[in-house]
Protein backbone atom coordinates (compact mmCIF):
# COMPACT_ATOMS: atom_id res chain seq x y z
CA UNK A 1 0.00 0.00 0.00
CA UNK A 2 1.52 2.98 -0.99
CA UNK A 3 1.80 5.99 1.80
CA UNK A 4 0.27 9.43 0.55
CA UNK A 5 0.44 11.07 3.97
CA UNK A 6 2.55 14.16 3.86
CA UNK A 7 5.79 14.45 6.34
CA UNK A 8 8.02 17.26 7.51
CA UNK A 9 11.50 17.16 8.29
CA UNK A 10 14.02 19.78 10.10
CA UNK A 11 17.57 20.36 8.73
CA UNK A 12 20.37 21.71 10.99
CA UNK A 13 23.20 23.25 9.50
CA UNK A 14 26.25 21.87 11.35
CA UNK A 15 27.00 24.83 12.57
CA UNK A 16 23.66 25.76 14.37
CA UNK A 17 24.81 25.20 17.75
CA UNK A 18 27.34 28.39 16.91
CA UNK A 19 24.85 30.42 16.21
CA UNK A 20 24.80 33.61 18.26
CA UNK A 21 21.52 33.38 19.85
CA UNK A 22 21.89 29.84 20.49
CA UNK A 23 25.32 30.30 22.48
CA UNK A 24 23.74 32.54 24.67
CA UNK A 25 20.52 30.90 25.03
CA UNK A 26 22.78 27.97 26.37
CA UNK A 27 25.07 29.89 28.28
CA UNK A 28 21.83 30.90 30.37
CA UNK A 29 20.79 28.73 33.71
CA UNK A 30 18.97 25.93 32.63
CA UNK A 31 19.57 26.93 28.74
CA UNK A 32 20.42 23.41 27.56
CA UNK A 33 16.87 23.03 28.58
CA UNK A 34 15.32 25.86 26.64
CA UNK A 35 17.70 24.99 24.06
CA UNK A 36 16.29 21.41 24.10
CA UNK A 37 12.64 23.01 24.16
CA UNK A 38 13.37 24.97 21.18
CA UNK A 39 13.64 22.38 18.67
CA UNK A 40 10.72 20.68 19.59
CA UNK A 41 9.42 23.61 18.89
CA UNK A 42 10.62 23.96 15.51
CA UNK A 43 9.55 20.35 14.69
CA UNK A 44 5.84 21.20 15.69
CA UNK A 45 6.17 24.65 13.93
CA UNK A 46 6.67 22.38 10.52
CA UNK A 47 3.29 21.59 10.11
CA UNK A 48 1.79 25.05 9.95
CA UNK A 49 4.83 26.99 8.33
CA UNK A 50 6.62 28.12 11.24
CA UNK A 51 3.48 28.87 13.77
CA UNK A 52 2.84 27.14 16.83
CA UNK A 53 -0.63 26.70 16.48
CA UNK A 54 -3.37 23.27 17.04
CA UNK A 55 -5.25 23.98 13.67
CA UNK A 56 -5.40 27.17 11.71
CA UNK A 57 -7.90 28.71 13.93
CA UNK A 58 -6.44 27.75 17.40
CA UNK A 59 -2.84 28.99 18.45
CA UNK A 60 -0.80 27.26 21.29
CA UNK A 61 -0.79 28.73 24.52
CA UNK A 62 2.52 27.78 26.72
CA UNK A 63 0.09 25.56 28.93
CA UNK A 64 -0.45 23.57 25.65
CA UNK A 65 3.69 23.78 24.72
CA UNK A 66 4.02 22.98 28.23
CA UNK A 67 2.02 19.56 27.64
CA UNK A 68 3.50 18.64 24.43
CA UNK A 69 7.02 19.24 25.20
CA UNK A 70 6.09 17.33 28.67
CA UNK A 71 7.81 20.60 30.50
CA UNK A 72 6.32 22.63 33.36
CA UNK A 73 4.49 25.35 32.65
CA UNK A 74 6.68 27.43 34.63
CA UNK A 75 9.72 26.71 33.09
CA UNK A 76 8.09 27.00 29.06
CA UNK A 77 6.80 30.63 29.98
CA UNK A 78 10.37 31.67 30.80
CA UNK A 79 11.90 29.63 28.21
CA UNK A 80 9.12 31.98 25.64
CA UNK A 81 10.28 35.17 27.14
CA UNK A 82 13.79 34.58 26.40
CA UNK A 83 13.12 33.17 22.87
CA UNK A 84 11.08 36.81 22.34
CA UNK A 85 14.30 38.40 23.75
CA UNK A 86 16.43 36.60 21.75
CA UNK A 87 14.40 37.33 18.57
CA UNK A 88 14.33 33.03 18.31
CA UNK A 89 10.36 33.36 18.34
CA UNK A 90 7.97 36.44 17.22
CA UNK A 91 4.72 36.76 18.51
CA UNK A 92 2.10 37.61 15.71
CA UNK A 93 -0.96 39.68 16.04
CA UNK A 94 -3.50 36.41 16.61
CA UNK A 95 -1.60 35.62 19.23
CA UNK A 96 0.35 32.24 17.73
CA UNK A 97 3.59 32.05 18.15
CA UNK A 98 5.81 32.14 14.94
CA UNK A 99 9.53 30.79 14.78
CA UNK A 100 11.93 33.49 13.56
CA UNK A 101 14.31 31.05 11.40
CA UNK A 102 11.42 28.17 9.93
CA UNK A 103 13.10 29.42 6.47
CA UNK A 104 16.48 28.28 7.45
CA UNK A 105 15.77 25.05 8.61
CA UNK A 106 13.20 23.14 6.05
CA UNK A 107 15.22 21.39 3.46
CA UNK A 108 17.29 24.42 2.63
CA UNK A 109 21.03 24.42 1.61
CA UNK A 110 21.58 27.47 -0.35
CA UNK A 111 20.94 31.34 0.98
CA UNK A 112 17.97 32.72 -0.39
CA UNK A 113 19.69 34.75 -3.02
CA UNK A 114 20.92 31.12 -4.47
CA UNK A 115 17.79 29.91 -3.85
CA UNK A 116 15.25 32.79 -5.90
CA UNK A 117 18.79 32.40 -8.54
CA UNK A 118 17.47 28.93 -9.26
CA UNK A 119 14.52 29.11 -9.16
CA UNK A 120 14.27 32.10 -11.66
CA UNK A 121 16.98 29.73 -14.24
CA UNK A 122 14.07 27.11 -13.31
CA UNK A 123 11.67 28.63 -14.82
CA UNK A 124 12.83 30.18 -17.82
CA UNK A 125 14.50 26.82 -18.60
CA UNK A 126 10.67 25.46 -18.19
CA UNK A 127 9.50 28.16 -20.62
CA UNK A 128 11.88 26.83 -23.45
CA UNK A 129 10.94 23.77 -23.01
CA UNK A 130 7.27 23.89 -22.71
CA UNK A 131 6.62 21.06 -20.06
CA UNK A 132 6.29 20.08 -17.02
CA UNK A 133 8.32 21.04 -13.90
CA UNK A 134 10.75 18.53 -13.31
CA UNK A 135 10.03 15.70 -10.63
CA UNK A 136 13.47 15.18 -9.28
CA UNK A 137 13.84 19.40 -8.10
CA UNK A 138 13.58 20.73 -4.74
CA UNK A 139 10.54 21.57 -3.00
CA UNK A 140 11.52 24.54 -2.10
CA UNK A 141 12.56 25.73 -5.75
CA UNK A 142 9.31 24.20 -7.03
CA UNK A 143 7.14 26.68 -4.27
CA UNK A 144 9.30 29.17 -5.78
CA UNK A 145 9.05 28.74 -9.17
CA UNK A 146 4.89 28.46 -8.34
CA UNK A 147 5.30 32.02 -7.04
CA UNK A 148 7.03 33.31 -9.88
CA UNK A 149 4.41 31.70 -12.61
CA UNK A 150 1.46 33.49 -10.48
CA UNK A 151 3.19 36.18 -10.84
CA UNK A 152 3.58 35.91 -14.23
CA UNK A 153 -0.01 35.32 -14.73
CA UNK A 154 -0.81 38.06 -13.34
CA UNK A 155 1.16 40.49 -15.10
CA UNK A 156 -0.13 39.03 -18.49
CA UNK A 157 -3.76 40.29 -17.41
CA UNK A 158 -2.67 43.81 -17.54
CA UNK A 159 -2.81 43.65 -13.52
CA UNK A 160 -0.77 45.10 -11.46
CA UNK A 161 -0.85 42.61 -8.61
CA UNK A 162 2.40 43.16 -5.93
CA UNK A 163 3.02 40.48 -3.26
CA UNK A 164 1.90 40.56 0.09
CA UNK A 165 2.44 38.71 3.12
CA UNK A 166 5.21 36.80 5.00
CA UNK A 167 6.18 35.05 2.04
CA UNK A 168 5.48 37.00 -0.70
CA UNK A 169 3.31 34.63 -2.11
CA UNK A 170 -0.35 37.05 -1.82
CA UNK A 171 -1.14 38.99 -5.50
CA UNK A 172 -3.51 41.48 -4.83
CA UNK A 173 -4.21 44.00 -7.10
CA UNK A 174 -4.35 48.34 -5.81
CA UNK A 175 -7.72 47.68 -6.37
CA UNK A 176 -8.45 44.85 -4.39
CA UNK A 177 -6.35 45.81 -1.84
CA UNK A 178 -7.94 49.06 -1.14
CA UNK A 179 -11.58 46.84 -1.06
CA UNK A 180 -10.40 44.95 1.44
CA UNK A 181 -9.19 47.54 3.62
CA UNK A 182 -12.51 49.16 2.86
CA UNK A 183 -14.19 45.58 3.74
CA UNK A 184 -12.36 44.44 6.79
CA UNK A 185 -10.05 47.48 7.95
CA UNK A 186 -9.08 45.96 10.94
CA UNK A 187 -8.34 42.60 9.67
CA UNK A 188 -6.73 42.57 6.28
CA UNK A 189 -3.63 42.26 7.11
CA UNK A 190 -4.06 39.59 9.64
CA UNK A 191 -5.82 37.47 6.84
CA UNK A 192 -2.87 38.49 4.09
CA UNK A 193 -0.70 36.62 6.63
CA UNK A 194 -2.82 33.68 7.19
CA UNK A 195 -2.87 33.16 3.59
CA UNK A 196 0.57 33.24 2.69
CA UNK A 197 1.52 31.16 5.72
CA UNK A 198 -1.44 28.45 5.04
CA UNK A 199 -0.41 28.41 0.90
CA UNK A 200 3.42 27.93 2.20
CA UNK A 201 2.47 25.44 4.45
CA UNK A 202 0.63 23.32 2.21
CA UNK A 203 1.57 23.75 -0.92
CA UNK A 204 -2.11 25.33 -2.01
CA UNK A 205 -2.54 28.09 -4.90
CA UNK A 206 -5.34 30.05 -5.20
CA UNK A 207 -6.89 31.83 -8.85
CA UNK A 208 -7.87 34.79 -6.64
CA UNK A 209 -6.41 35.41 -3.08
CA UNK A 210 -8.72 38.67 -2.75
CA UNK A 211 -11.83 36.33 -3.19
CA UNK A 212 -10.13 33.56 -0.78
CA UNK A 213 -9.87 36.45 2.08
CA UNK A 214 -13.42 37.44 1.91
CA UNK A 215 -14.43 34.02 2.05
CA UNK A 216 -12.39 33.22 4.66
CA UNK A 217 -13.71 35.85 6.14
CA UNK A 218 -17.28 35.77 5.60
CA UNK A 219 -16.76 32.06 7.56
CA UNK A 220 -15.34 33.67 10.13
CA UNK A 221 -17.91 36.04 10.91
CA UNK A 222 -20.76 33.47 10.57
CA UNK A 223 -19.27 31.50 12.85
CA UNK A 224 -18.94 34.22 15.28
CA UNK A 225 -22.27 35.22 15.10
CA UNK A 226 -24.85 34.42 18.07
CA UNK A 227 -27.30 31.54 17.19
CA UNK A 228 -30.54 32.49 18.74
CA UNK A 229 -32.80 29.69 19.65
CA UNK A 230 -36.85 29.88 20.03
CA UNK A 231 -37.01 28.41 23.65
CA UNK A 232 -40.21 27.53 25.31
CA UNK A 233 -39.98 28.53 28.83
CA UNK A 234 -43.58 27.65 29.84
CA UNK A 235 -44.27 25.51 32.98
CA UNK A 236 -45.43 22.37 32.00
CA UNK A 237 -48.32 20.50 33.92
CA UNK A 238 -46.94 18.56 36.57
CA UNK A 239 -43.45 20.51 36.50
CA UNK A 240 -42.16 22.68 39.69
CA UNK A 241 -40.80 25.74 38.84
Amino acid sequence: MSDNRKYYYLKLKENYFDDDSIVLLESMQDGILYSYILLKLYLKSLKYGGKLQLDENIPYTAQMIATLTRQQVGTVERALKIYLQLGLVELMTDGAYYMSNIELLIGQSSTEGERKKQARMALQAQKKRGGHLSDIRPPEIEKEIEIELEKERELEKGQTAPAYGRYQNVFLTEKELSELQAEIPDLWKSYVERLSEYMASTGKTYKNHAATIRRWAAEDKKKAAPQSRNRDYSVQEGETV
